[in-house]
């Protein structure tokens, strides 16, 4: 097996490294709506201007949130502009990070980065020719309770690691979001949309993935959107929605992993690990914060104490109450790590490891085998409360 071995691009020697760098959305959907408002929270960020396809959509959003809005050309020659964004759909996502990377910003992406390891890998060489970097989401893993429960393993109170489990079902995305269709299309679905929080989770407490292999289904062949604006609609479903999944990983440990969009309610647990010195007991990786239960070799679960980390506190109202959003942590750590000449922690190394398990997923599915991976990557650097703090503004 050949591995690749996948490292942050260097800063170039020459670059004047300023304080603050621009920040620069392509894709003003949904999504922009969480990095536009929760920018301001952290240092070393500015939001500057917009753009979209739709120059109606970037004006509607610059005029909500005091920036420029552009043209997807002018914003890419944009000289007040350090950092792309990439907010669009999957499908486009490769296309808009390597015209970034051509107009020499770097780029932060959300996830999945791409949908081939080749386009990655493509995108890799690129940055690293021109001495520029690439981040992507999620950055969720780096919340208080996903940093605590890291420190609990490292302070050895598990022990060995041996095995765990994860699991993410809904009945899908047609019920709540206002453009539903390009969940079910190649590309989306639930394990390269929502299996990026997991496996980048995973890896930040344990490691990288050996090998992989999966059982994957389709519930439907169509989705009935029940959503607004666009009820009534009927979405051919063209990608599995139901994905379970086996994960050896390097240190030897074994998970397994389920995504389903065809699940109307369950009792699986978010995330379990399972140590020679007991058990520990995760919140949903889909955000920052969340409690953290820990069973010792007497069986008993019993809450930990909540840490000292920022980005644990609750700060936004939900449905489901008071949550800890701090979505953005993530690029502001590159844009920090940019300024400090140090590497980041949502890394191209750690994306593309991400991309290729999901995608070996998926083709043991289809092909009914154990898919080796051919990348590695190193654990993301621990953000501890002092480091966390150091983000903030």
């Amino acid at each position: 097996m050949t591995t690749t071995v996948l490292h942050p691009a260097p800063s170039r020697p020459s670059e004047v490294r300023p304080a603050t760098l621009g920040l620069g959305i392509i894709g003003c959907g949904n999504i922009s709506v969480t990095y536009l408002s929760l920018a301001p929270l952290f240092r070393g960020i500015e939001m500057r201007a917009c753009a979209d396809l739709d120059l109606s959509a970037a004006q509607a959003r610059a005029a909500e949130y005091g920036i420029v809005a552009q043209s997807v050309e002018d914003l890419l020659g944009n000289p007040d502009i350090d950092i792309i964004v990439n907010l669009t759909i999957p499908d486009a996502h490769f296309a808009v990070s390597r015209a970034a990377l051509e107009a020499g910003k770097h780029v932060y992406s959300e996830k999945p980065l791409v949908l081939s390891l080749q386009e990655g890998l493509e995108l890799r060489a690129l940055a690293e020719a021109r001495g520029l970097r690439v981040g992507c989401a999620p950055d969720t893993f780096l919340g208080g309770a996903h940093q605590y429960a890291r420190h609990l393993i490292e302070e050895g109170r598990l022990g060995q690691v041996i095995a765990g489990g994860a699991a993410v079902m809904s009945h899908g995305m047609e019920h709540w979001h206002p453009n539903p269709a390009f969940f079910f299309q190649p590309g989306g679905g639930p394990i390269l949309d929502l299996g990026p929080y997991y496996l980048s989770n995973l890896v930040n407490l344990i490691g990288p993935v050996r090998r992989v292999a999966a059982l994957t289904s389709m519930g439907s062949p169509t989705r009935t959107v029940t959503s607004e604006p666009r009820r009534g609609e009927k979405i051919t479903v063209r990608t599995p929605t139901n994905i379970h999944a086996l994960l050896e990983f390097c240190n030897g440990a074994t998970f397994t992993l389920s995504a389903s969009w065809d699940v109307w309610a369950h009792r699986r647990v978010n995330t379990e690990l399972f140590g020679a010195e007991g058990s520990l007991f995760l919140p949903d990786p889909n955000f920052f914060g969340g409690l953290v239960e820990f069973a010792g070799t007497d069986g008993e679960i019993v809450p930990e104490p909540a840490w000292d980390h920022p980005f644990g506190i609750p700060n936004q109202e939900h449905a489901r109450g008071a949550m800890a959003n701090y979505r953005g942590a993530g690029l502001a750590d590159m844009a920090v790590a940019l300024i400090e000449g140090r590497p980041h922690r949502c890394s191209l190394d750690l994306a593309l490891h991400g991309i290729e398990v999901m995608m070996a997923i998926l083709a043991s599915g289809e092909e009914g085998r154990f898919v080796e991976m051919t990348t590695t990557c190193t654990q993301p650097a621990p953000l501890g409360p002092d480091e966390a703090r150091a983000l903030l503004a």
